[in-house]
């Protein structure tokens, strides 16, 4: 369980292509420095388990399932690419952002940018197995960073970028075209489960 708040800008050491799966190595000194092997961290809000750890090199290795593949982005990574990092909360702590299990709905597109005084405006295409899910002034999981909603519509939805979240985030250079890792609260994915089976 996350919360969607990145705690480090890390980056891709290596990626190793398995055939169906994959292999990542990650550099982040910071979650690294209390990791074990069979941790959780999140990566770009995937979440994956430690298999290997090299606390020296500040390094963790992890693998990547084909269901991790086809749903999210990190098939996509190359060596020096940034990622966002968040270790697993802890019970009796903060929730400072909400609920995020690591479990990626789906990769939507960033459609458009536009800047403010000091934060950006984004619009970002998703799938409708997606959109179903997102709410206006509701939380929203991209790329592992806890947003809240400003608009949704039948092919897009907004958020806002506070200068944080631009800095600390790979949001913040984010493109027009680029591919994100979205996941929705998950309490709406269960109030329809139960709406559903009550009918």
């Amino acid at each position: 369980m996350f919360t969607g708040i990145v705690e480090e800008l890390g980056a891709v050491v290596a990626s190793e292509d398995l055939g169906t799966d994959a292999r990542l190595t990650i550099r982040g000194p910071l979650v690294t420095s209390t990791a074990a092997h069979g941790d959780s961290i999140a990566v770009n809000g995937v979440c994956l388990t430690v298999t290997t750890l090299d606390a020296e090199a500040g390094t963790f290795g992890a693998d990547v399932m084909p269901e991790t593949l086809r749903l999210t982005q990190l098939g996509a990574l190359r060596p020096g690419d940034p990622v966002n990092l968040e270790r697993a909360a802890l019970v009796g702590g903060r929730l400072d952002g909400h609920i995020v299990q690591g479990h990626v709905d789906g990769v939507g597109r960033l459609r458009s940018r536009t800047p403010g005084e000091r934060w950006d405006d984004l619009v970002v295409e998703a799938p409708a197995d997606v959109l179903r899910y997102v709410v206006h002034k509701g939380s929203i999981t991209v790329s592992g960073v806890s947003l809240t909603v400003t608009h949704v519509d039948d092919e897009t939805f907004g958020v806002s970028l506070i200068p944080t979240t631009l800095a600390a985030t790979t949001l913040g250079a984010l493109a027009p075209g680029d591919a994100i890792n979205l996941e929705v609260d998950v309490v709406a994915k269960y109030v329809e489960r139960l709406l559903g089976a009550r009918a």
